[in-house]
C-alpha cells in the first residue's frame, strides 16, 4: 500500500514530534520533514514533494497564511490542512478563502486530526461541525444590523493585522505580543496605527475596546 508523505510546518519542536508521532502510529502516513519557518517549508516542499502539509499560522514572525498564498500563487495544488491555537471561527473562513482545504485547533488534534487528514487527502473540507453549522447559518444579506456591522471593517484587515487585533482582544500587550509574533514593538506599534486608521478609532484605548467586544461578541465569525 502506497505511503502518503507528509510535511510538517510547526515552529515548536516538542509539538512537532509528538505530531509527527501520532501520524506515523498510522503506518500509512510517513513524515517526510518538519519546518520551523516558511521558507523552510519551501525549501522542503522542493525536495520531499509532500502529499500534504500540516501547517500552523504563527512560525517564528511568519503568518502561514502569507504561505498558503504564495503556494497557490505558484499554482501548485499541494493539499493543507492548518492546525492552530487560534479559534476556528476567528480563522477558518480566511484560511479556506487562502487556499487551505481544513482548519483544526490544536486542542482538537489528538481526537481529530488523524480524520482531518483523511478527510483533506479525499478532497473534502475539514472543519468542526460548530464551524460547519455557523457557516451553514450566515446570511451576508443580513449582516446590516447589530454587532456585526459595527465590525464590518475588519474584512479589510491583512492577515497580520487581523492576528494582532486578534491578540489585542485577549487582553495582550505590545511587548507580550512581540514576544509571541517574533518581531519588534515598533512594527507592533505601526500595525496598531494602521488598525486605528482602518477601524476609526481615535485612540489606542478604542481601539482595544474593540477587539475586547468583537472577541465577546462572535460578530468575528464571518469577517475573517
Amino acid at each position: 500500500m502506497p505511503v502518503t508523505k507528509v510535511l510538517l510546518v510547526e515552529d515548536h519542536p516538542i509539538f512537532s514530534k509528538g505530531l509527527a508521532f501520532l501520524i506515523e502510529s498510522q503506518k500509512v502516513y510517513k513524515v517526510v520533514g518538519e519546518a520551523r519557518d516558511c521558507q523552510n517549508a519551501k525549501e522542503l516542499i522542493r525536495e520531499t514533494n509532500p502529499d500534504i502539509l500540516i501547517l500552523d499560522l504563527n512560525l517564528k514572525g511568519d503568518n502561514g497564511l502569507d504561505l498558503i498564498q504564495d503556494l497557490r500563487a505558484g499554482n501548485r495544488e499541494l493539499p493543507i490542512l492548518v492546525l492552530s491555537m487560534y479559534e476556528e471561527r476567528y480563522y477558518a473562513e480566511r484560511v479556506l478563502k487562502a487556499g487551505a482545504r481544513g482548519y483544526i485547533m490544536k486542542a482538537e488534534a489528538g481526537d481529530k486530526i488523524l480524520e482531518a487528514i483523511r478527510t483533506v487527502l479525499a478532497g473534502k473540507i475539514w472543519l468542526s461541525e460548530a464551524e460547519k453549522e455557523r457557516m451553514s447559518e450566515y446570511d451576508p444579506l443580513n449582516s446590516g444590523s447589530g454587532a456585526l456591522s459595527s465590525f464590518a471593517s475588519l474584512s479589510k484587515l491583512s492577515n497580520r493585522e487581523l492576528e494582532i487585533f486578534t491578540l489585542i482582544g485577549r487582553g495582550l500587550g505590545t511587548i507580550e505580543i512581540a514576544n509571541r509574533l517574533n518581531i519588534s514593538t515598533k512594527t507592533i506599534d505601526t500595525h496598531k496605527e494602521h488598525l486605528k486608521e482602518k477601524l476609526h478609532c481615535r485612540s489606542s484605548q478604542e481601539l482595544r475596546q474593540m477587539a475586547v467586544e468583537w472577541q465577546a461578541s462572535g460578530a468575528a465569525n464571518s469577517l475573517v
